[in-house]
């Protein structure tokens, strides 16, 4: 939408025409001679890269920007004139150019300085294709030829030094890896002193409320370090970066009400983190939190900021379309896209060449994976019939058609190297056929371990919630998998206190843990979260007190289930792949078992074949279940074994 005053001078028309043709998805401006020209986006903030763009055709007349013109670009609520030089504030929803001109002479820009150059013509030519080698550059290639509004040599760390703060699920935990391996490319290195860090990057979570209460109290003492740093003068001054879902949902309240985020890139943008943090050098804010259709990361090499090189995550796609009205995730992820399959199979190869032994495929609704970047894959029909969901389950969506699915990514990242194990979440429960679950129990290395959130065992909740199943459904699903997977290990998440859950409402929630006997509960009150179905039509009538109540008892009963389940693996031989030592003893190591327990044991050598040895991490232990709690298994180890030799690995 453009606003379209009728009184201008002829010559105005073209400069306005060149600034809106230079916007993309915008609608045309008509040769209706104009004074300004405003432009709404779906998104609370836009591009860093529009705002440049406005600049460099705005400021070809020496009146747009200096403190005596007729027009002037600013910014609605920081009220700031932005140079011409290189503009980075992106924190509203539209641009507006001004007819009069009304600001001190702090926010005068006093002189003409140079515009930073924008695509070069490189940028444009590099993809096409070549007459002789009919390739293209990829993206991440065109980085290091040119970046837009900023030469390649700002865009460069220089050495720099980046830490990493990692909040929520493992899916932050792979982002963040995705992040430091774009950082790495462009010449940053990484530390894990936070105080001799250059660059701060946090990244956050939104699902529940306490994980953002712990974000605000990092930045505010990050603030404090910062300016230490600025008092001190010890370095360069520090920069802090905002990344992920809060991000995305909370954008333009985190640079108003925490003024010492310089830098906020939603979970779509981290291939811009060296364009954004080269911005900030000019003191204003960076922002980019467009969500994509299409951004996968797929030819992102993931760097691993954990010493732990035993086990990996793999993000094979991203966002959700399921709309649950108590979650934040497709607000902050944005909707479903899928990785193709062979760039997974070639990370996943790749991880095994360097020694990982266990693999978590990684998606916000993993097992509703869904390749449709060809018809035609080596080995693999691709499926033109709509997608098959549980019996007794819905969606809100129509049913999907065509593509490779999940089976068929499980079937070959299994293939890759029979002694890596394979584990996925977070899965919904509606995309669980038989075809998965058939699999899951004949191929040795694919752990017989799943994630089935239930969120609760009222249908009345399950159907406010949107979950699409009741709870006879739901029972339906895990008696069906048990008959296939007899040695299944069951992990599951409960929200207790949803709007107008009622005390009978919440003990069915408890009856249902104590008969579907879980390994492993994520148990957690409800937290309203804005944006939601949930925020926008229901009320959050529970009491906070009868919250806390109510999840204190959850968990009692999951506790008292878990230690039985437990204390009955008391005499079993299980397979456990050796992580390293544990946390609270240097004389004990830890691993986990197939239904992904902890398991404890001490450090000493077993036998082998050739006499005996010492136990490495990555190794397949044999160990003797001796003891339990409701969280932890221990043991004692018997023998170093391979994935092959675990087969019917529950030995009594």
């Amino acid at each position: 939408m453009f606003f379209l005053p009728n009184m201008v001078h002829p010559s105005k028309t073209l400069m306005y025409q060149k600034f809106a043709s230079a916007l993309p998805r915008i609608s045309r401006v008509s040769n209706v001679p104009c004074i300004g020209v405003g432009c709404f986006f779906q998104q609370e903030s836009c591009s860093s890269v529009l705002t440049s763009v406005s600049n460099k055709y705005m400021s070809e007349k020496d009146d747009v920007y200096r403190c005596n013109s007729t027009t002037s670009v600013v910014w609605p609520t920081t009220k700031k004139y932005i140079s011409s030089e290189r503009v980075t504030c992106v924190q509203h929803s539209y641009l507006h150019t001004s007819s009069s001109c009304n600001c001190g002479s702090s926010n005068t820009v006093a002189s003409k300085r140079k515009i930073p150059q924008g695509p070069g013509l490189e940028h444009f030519i590099a993809n096409s294709l070549n007459a002789h080698s009919q390739t293209s550059l990829s993206q991440r290639q065109l980085e290091h030829i040119s970046h837009p509004y900023v030469t390649v040599d700002d865009v460069a760390g220089h050495g720099r030094k980046v830490f990493f703060d990692v909040y929520g699920c493992q899916m932050n935990v792979s982002d963040a890896e995705v992040a430091w391996a774009v950082l790495k490319d462009h010449g940053y290195t990484r530390t894990t002193n936070v105080k001799e860090a250059d660059v701060v990057l946090v990244m956050t979570c939104s699902v529940r409320e306490g994980a953002e209460d712990k974000v605000w109290n990092k930045l505010s003492y990050l603030r404090g370090l910062k300016n230490k740093r600025l008092k001190t003068k010890e370095g360069p001054p520090m920069k802090v970066g905002v990344l992920g879902c809060m991000a995305e949902r909370l954008k333009k309240r985190l640079l108003e009400q925490e003024r010492s985020v310089d830098v906020v890139a939603g979970p779509d943008s981290y291939r811009d983190l060296p364009r954004l943090l080269a911005l900030v050098d000019s003191g204003e804010a960076a922002v980019n939190v467009l969500l994509s259709m299409e951004e996968t990361y797929a030819d992102i090499m993931p760097v691993s900021l954990s010493g732990n090189r035993i086990s990996a995550y793999v993000s094979i796609m991203r966002g959700c379309d399921n709309m649950c009205t108590y979650c934040i995730v497709p607000f902050t992820r944005g909707r479903e896209r899928s990785r193709d399959i062979e760039s997974v199979v070639e990370e996943v190869r790749s991880l095994s060449d360097q020694g990982i032994k266990e693999v978590t495929l990684l998606g916000q609704n993993v097992n509703s994976y869904r390749d449709t970047s060809q018809t035609q894959h080596s080995g693999v029909s691709s499926r033109e019939k709509e997608t098959q969901l549980v019996k007794g389950f819905k969606t809100i969506y129509k049913p999907k058609k065509g593509g490779l699915r999940f089976v068929d990514l499980l079937d070959k990242v299994s293939r890759v190297d029979p002694e890596m194990r394979i584990r996925f979440t977070s899965p919904h429960p509606k995309d669980f056929p038989d075809e998965v679950l058939h699999l899951i129990s004949e191929r040795q290395n694919i752990c017989n371990s799943l994630h089935l959130p239930a969120q609760c065992g009222s249908s009345r909740v399950l159907e406010l919630m949107r979950r699409g199943y009741t709870r006879e459904a739901y029972l339906d699903l895990v008696a069906h998998i048990r008959s296939i997977i007899p040695n299944v290990s069951l992990s599951s998440d409960f929200i207790c206190g949803f709007c107008s859950e009622t005390e009978e409402e919440f003990r069915e929630t408890l009856s249902l843990i104590q008969q579907v006997k879980y390994n492993v509960c994520y148990l957690f009150p409800y937290s309203v979260r804005e944006k939601t179905v949930a925020h926008r039509r229901l009320v959050d009538d529970v009491p906070q007190a009868v919250k806390h109540e109510r999840h204190m008892k959850m968990v009692e009963v999951y506790r008292t289930e878990a230690l039985k389940i437990n204390r009955a693996q008391i005499g079993q031989m299980q397979a456990v792949l050796v992580e390293g030592e544990s946390k609270r003893s240097k004389t004990d190591l830890v691993g986990r078992n197939d239904g992904n327990t902890k398991v404890i044991f001490p450090d000493v050598e077993v036998e082998t074949k050739d006499g005996s040895q010492r136990i490495q991490p990555g190794d397949y232990v044999w160990v003797k279940i001796t003891d339990a709690s409701s969280q932890v298994l221990k043991g004692v180890p018997v023998s170093v074994t391979t994935l092959a030799a675990t087969a019917g690995s529950l030995i009594t």
